[in-house]
């Protein structure tokens, strides 16, 4: 049986302010500033500046979410062990890593996180972990390699490709404890965008030279996905296997700004970051992304924060 407000749509309401929570389809009336809004839907993906971090690095490695986010380790001219934690508005200082270290690799969220390789200029399999306050040993790869792509959680991660020399195509896995070996990589590759979960994990991406390559992981073992539209290394990323998003890096000539947005098939290009950029790091999910750090033509702190298509968006009813 249908509703009155399936028949006759919702009331038009007379308000003073906006409606700190309206729902989708929502239409008011703003006496105040004398306008008729109403709450849509994003058509398209969009990034929009966010606060900076408050040390400008590159090659750094991030976990969390985009209002709740993790930034540690990179480098300036030196490596650093800073770790700064985002509210969605700003970054502020946590606890640093117990190696400062660049090229590392993260998992896991702001209270909870993982970080793990890295070096500079040798490579390390130091691993640590996050409560939130401060880092702590765990156990260390049985690879030392920087380079590498991470994903999944502080007792599920998972650890594939870097660099040793020479490239990797190492796969292992984290359990809170210990790492141990999983399914190898089909291309051996360093400075790749990784996703997802221990048992669902996506690599992409990777070089130098740059490649296109995109693998996914079932726990076991990896097998070939759709290939990026750009082919590049030094990217970053963010969301699971099947809804991914892939986020700057560095091409054969230059950095990119390039976005593109994978639906466990194939990848499609969506809106360009504000600033290219490569050495990156990024978290969250695809329709909610973070990207923070890296190098253009020097070392930035700039975030930028992505609403992917769909998301809700109050609009202005103007005359047409």
């Amino acid at each position: 049986m249908s509703t009155y407000t399936q028949i006759f749509g919702q009331q038009v309401i007379v308000v003073t302010a906006d409606p700190s929570n309206p729902t989708v389809g929502q239409m008011w009336y703003n006496s105040t500033s004398k306008t008729l809004k109403f709450l849509g839907t994003t058509t398209s993906g969009a990034w929009a500046a966010g606060g900076n971090l408050g040390t400008a690095r590159r090659l750094l490695a991030g976990a969390g979410t985009q209002t709740a986010a993790l930034a540690f380790g990179g480098i300036t001219t030196t490596n650093v062990a800073n770790t700064e934690e985002y509210d969605g508005s700003s970054w502020t200082a946590g606890g640093s890593l117990a190696t400062a270290r660049r090229e590392l690799a993260g998992a896991g969220t702001q209270t909870v996180g993982l970080a793990f390789g890295g070096g500079g200029p040798l490579v390390t399999g130091e691993t640590e972990e996050y409560d939130g306050t401060s880092w702590t040993s765990g156990g260390s790869l049985a690879t030392a390699r920087r380079g590498l792509g991470g994903a999944g959680t502080q007792t599920a991660a998972l650890a594939f490709g870097g660099f040793i020399p020479p490239d990797s195509a190492a796969t292992e896995e984290y359990d809170g404890t210990s790492w141990t070996n999983g399914g190898s990589l089909a291309t051996a590759r360093r400075a790749l965008g990784g996703a997802g979960t221990q048992t669902a994990a996506l690599a992409f991406g990777g070089g130098p030279p740059a490649v296109a390559n995109t693998e996914e992981y079932d726990g076991t073992s990896w097998t070939s996905g759709g290939s990026l539209g750009t082919a590049r290394g030094f990217l970053a990323g963010a969301g699971t296997q099947t809804l991914a998003l892939a986020f700057g890096g560095e091409t054969a000539t230059a950095a990119t700004a390039a976005t593109e947005a994978y639906n466990g098939t194939s990848w499609t290009n969506d809106t360009s970051m504000s600033t290219a950029r490569g050495q990156l790091a990024g978290c969250g999910t695809q329709p909610a992304a973070l990207a923070f750090g890296g190098e253009t033509t020097a070392v930035t702190a700039a975030t930028e924060e992505y609403t992917g298509a769909g998301a809700p968006v109050t609009k202005t009813v103007t005359a047409s």
